[in-house]
């Protein structure tokens, strides 16, 4: 992922399981190195709804931001239930 000006990035992501009705909402300043860990089976909320997914991302520059978010896509349902449907074609493929 890209790091303007050399910062460090903090990115949310959406994890969806291929084979489960189950959506994993996270944060990490390493993405790639994140995903790979959960379709690993190194992360323990994740093990058994393998494999994921990521359908959607977005990138923070402070770690407060993208945990306030993080915080409210898991605990607010309408939050997550607006961008399902942004995500309309993500979501089903």
């Amino acid at each position: 992922m890209p790091r303007p000006f050399g910062k460090i990035m903090y990115y949310v992501y959406l994890l969806r399981s291929n084979n489960h009705d189950f959506i994993y909402v996270g944060s990490t300043p390493d993405l790639n190195r994140r995903v790979l860990e959960h379709n690993r089976g190194n992360v323990q909320s994740t093990k058994f709804y393998r494999p994921l997914k990521l359908v959607y991302y977005e990138a923070y520059i402070d770690k407060i931001d993208a945990l306030d978010r993080e915080n409210k896509l898991k605990h607010h349902g309408s939050v997550i239930g607006h961008l399902k449907k942004r995500l309309k074609k993500s979501w089903s493929n």
